[in-house]
């Protein structure tokens, strides 16, 4: 077999596409033989791997692609290290291309995979097919990272060069060649109880899921994104967090696709509102790489003398949406029985965990984590340490969502409680945020007995609130 013969290892890792993957191409153009792998990694993610609702999401996932590849996806778990220099020996391959990752843990991982197969004379190619600009690029003027969003955004993404690369297109007649050993049921992704049947109901995990969600959205959702995406019972959001975070979808084709229908729309400010939201995703991962502690530390130290309540009956009512606050129990059930929860509300939420109940907002990420179908490192460590304030650019902590206005204000008639709160269903428009202040004779028509049907408020907002306040003026003092 001479050298243009010999086969090239692409690592499939949160790039489940055939559409704009930048390694995938690469291999291709060059004419070899592709060997596709997919490694799943409980080794050195550590703390970090995968939780329930991710892993469901990743074997749907894993399933489609392998149908795009014509059943040539080969499966494997544990350290890739020793499994990819495996392979290369087995097939005579002599390249390993990838789209990097970056995680503290995959950056770690990756640059010691990287090393030992380039001692052991492989070639090896990373590129970006995750990120719209690379974190290590993206510097203030004295090459520090930003820890504020507007000015990362306009000038450190932006301002550099203007828009990202465009879209790479899909290849053609890939030339692929099967190494299967494991099948995607060996990696026992999904959990002996059915579980996550509902959240099945909800989704279509995988590359032409992905597609169909991002029409819908640019069809039914972007026009009046800016405003509508405030309010849980619209339809103005994306839900495409799980297709980026897989990469069953890549950020350059969502972000050109939002330009083309600004214009065809007429929706320019709806649509550059989107963009921005995609620049927080892009935020999250740079602070991550530059803060690799940020999942654990708090980026704003003064929050390590913080005095966090333990109470393990709180923290269960929570979980459980049973607080006694519709909105947050609303929101709570959301995201167990969907996977997913309305940006608007995961703020909502997660104030009342950490400024209400005073619990630390380790707990959120860690149930976030498990229950998210798109848990994903950099963005939930960020958004949990924005809402408690102790992040880089962090929400004032004063800044506490009250979930009895909030509610009012955003779902006004009730629709986003009524459906995932239906014991609530009958409750009148106007106590159906506050229904311990509705007369007897109201909850009995209801069908409602606060206690037992739907819980009594498990904690005051008046006082709560004052007492957040209060540790806050301590440790800043």
């Amino acid at each position: 077999m001479n050298k243009k013969d010999k086969p090239i290892v692409l690592w499939f890792r949160q790039d489940l596409r055939l559409r704009d993957n930048p390694a995938l191409m690469m291999a291709h153009e060059r004419g070899q033989p592709i060997i596709p792998i997919y490694i799943l990694d409980d080794v050195n993610s550590g703390k970090w791997k995968m939780g329930g609702a991710s892993r469901w999401w990743l074997h749907q996932s894993l399933h489609e692609m392998n149908k795009s590849l014509r059943g040539n996806l080969i499966f494997e778990q544990g350290d890739p290290k020793p499994i990819l220099y495996d392979l290369l020996k087995k097939t005579g391959a002599k390249a390993v291309y990838w789209n990097r990752c970056y995680e503290p843990w995959r950056i770690e991982r990756d640059k010691q995979i990287k090393q030992h197969l380039k001692r052991n004379g492989f070639e090896v190619k990373s590129f970006n097919g995750v990120l719209l600009f690379e974190p290590h690029e993206v510097l203030k003027k004295d090459g520090t990272p930003y820890r504020v969003f507007t000015p990362f955004y306009k000038k450190g993404c932006l301002g550099r060069g203007g828009e990202p690369r465009a879209p790479i297109p899909k290849p053609k007649k890939l030339k692929l060649l099967n190494h299967t050993r494991l099948k995607l049921d060996d990696l026992k992704l999904l959990p002996d109880i059915n579980w996550y049947q509902q959240i099945q109901e909800q989704w279509q995990p995988g590359e032409s899921g992905a597609q169909k969600c991002l029409k819908i959205f640019l069809d039914n959702g972007l026009k009046g994104y800016k405003d509508g995406r405030n309010y849980p019972a619209l339809a103005n959001v994306s839900r495409l967090s799980p297709y980026l975070h897989f990469g069953e979808i890549s950020p350059h084709e969502v972000w050109y696709a939002v330009k083309e229908a600004m214009i065809v729309d007429k929706c320019e400010s709806d649509g550059e509102h989107f963009l921005s939201e995609m620049g927080w995703r892009e935020f999250s991962n740079t602070l991550l790489y530059h803060f690799p502690c940020m999942p654990y530390k708090n980026l704003q130290g003064k929050f390590n003398a913080f005095a966090w309540k333990t109470d393990s009956d709180l923290l269960r009512a929570w979980q459980r949406g049973q607080t006694g606050y519709p909105i947050v129990d609303a929101g709570m059930r959301e995201l167990w029985y969907t996977g997913y929860m309305h940006n608007r509300v995961r703020m909502i939420v997660g104030s009342f965990l950490v400024k209400n109940l005073l619990l630390h907002w380790h707990h959120g990420e860690s149930w976030f984590w498990d229950t998210l179908v798109d848990a994903d490192l950099a963005n939930n460590a960020a958004n949990w340490q924005w809402i408690a304030g102790c992040g880089a650019d962090a929400a004032p902590y004063f800044r506490i969502f009250n979930p009895v206005t909030q509610g009012q204000k955003y779902d006004q008639l009730g629709e986003y409680v009524r459906r995932f709160v239906p014991e609530l269903r009958r409750m009148p428009d106007q106590y159906i945020h506050n229904p311990w202040e509705a007369p007897i004779d109201v909850l009995t028509k209801a069908g409602i007995k606060l206690g037992e049907r739907y819980p009594f408020p498990i904690v005051d907002l008046r006082v709560s609130r004052e007492n957040a306040l209060k540790e806050y003026k301590r440790i800043s003092a």
